[in-house]
């Protein structure tokens, strides 16, 4: 998404002089609020969460490093889906750099577990064990990089069972993993994915559903809205109807799953909407970069400026 500013002078009679300095800074016409050279280091209005790779190409393969520089351009948390798998001492090194620069961490996946092996529809011993002692590992995690949040996926639809039978499973399974983790102040957050059709939880409306049953406050939804956009869209209206379960919110335009204002949806509007609401937490950049290399990184930066410049 391009910007341009604009310099009007009493001095200039419907003339204006453009200057490269002048052109780096943006005017949001559409709020009338200017942001200038000295507002693009300082940190967002929400708090947007970076992922390992998202800045490589300025500051190395290191994720440290990586998040070193996001802090220096105004971001203030990260997450990290594969955090799960890292060297324990790796994961206490990162948790140690979040803490000395204030940052926050917002979601790893569940250890050790995909929608192949977590069916947690099917309602079987041998899947409900697995969860249950992914739930065990999550905890020691989340201590090492003092974290509350981790990502639950359900699995697969059990095609030789009914729909009900199936939920049923899945809530059982659930209310046993939020036994393990609520006395640590964890909340695994429930993802509804467009990934595949044959992935048991697909919508908001449906994880609502699972949260209420399960009751604690250690199981909500994972709001992801580029999967939200591609499965039905309606992204805000839907938002607001689950609104009391939402646990985190994670970041991807439509087509392509790169940065705001790459695709079709109207993020600037969204993060108004959810700012507007008082959410506090992170929310995840869980996309690619629409551009290559240090320019893409550089351009990536600035979408969110821009999208994040609603007030």
């Amino acid at each position: 998404m391009k910007r341009r500013n604009f310099m009007q002078s009493s001095m200039l009679a419907g003339a204006s002089l453009l200057t490269t300095s002048v052109l780096n800074a943006a005017t949001l016409s559409s709020c009338n609020t200017a942001v200038t050279d000295t507002d693009t280091d300082k940190p967002f209005r929400l708090n947007y969460g970076v992922h390992d790779g998202m800045f490589k190409n300025h500051a190395g393969d290191n994720f440290i490093d990586q998040i070193k520089f996001a802090y220096d351009r105004g971001f203030r948390a990260i997450e990290d889906n594969g955090m799960s798998s890292r060297p324990a001492d790796q994961q206490k090194k990162i948790g140690d750099t979040l803490a000395s620069l204030g940052m926050g961490m917002g979601v790893f996946v569940q250890p050790g577990l995909g929608n192949d092996t977590n069916l947690l529809a099917a309602g079987t011993a041998d899947h409900l064990d697995k969860f249950i002692a992914s739930c065990k590992e999550a905890v020691e995690v989340s201590k090492r990089v003092n974290n509350k949040l981790f990502t639950v996926v359900p699995g697969d639809f059990v095609r030789n069972l009914p729909i009900g039978i199936q939920t049923a499973n899945v809530i059982e399974a659930i209310k046993k993993g939020t036994a393990i983790i609520e006395p640590h102040g964890l909340v695994m957050v429930l993802e509804p994915l467009s990934d595949n059709p044959n992935l048991f939880l697909r919508t908001p409306d449906q994880a609502y559903a699972i949260c209420k049953a399960v009751g604690s406050p250690s199981c909500k939804i994972l709001y992801d809205m580029y999967h939200v956009q591609r499965n039905q869209g309606n992204i805000i209206p839907t938002l607001d109807m689950v609104y009391d379960e939402i646990g985190y919110y994670q970041i991807g335009d439509n087509p392509g799953r790169n940065e705001p204002g790459t695709g079709e949806v109207n993020y600037k509007n969204i993060f108004k909407h959810i700012y507007n609401k008082g959410y506090k937490g992170i929310l995840g950049m869980e996309h690619g970069n629409a551009g290559k290399g240090k320019e893409g990184e550089l351009a990536l930066i600035k979408a969110y400026r821009e999208a994040d410049s609603f007030i």
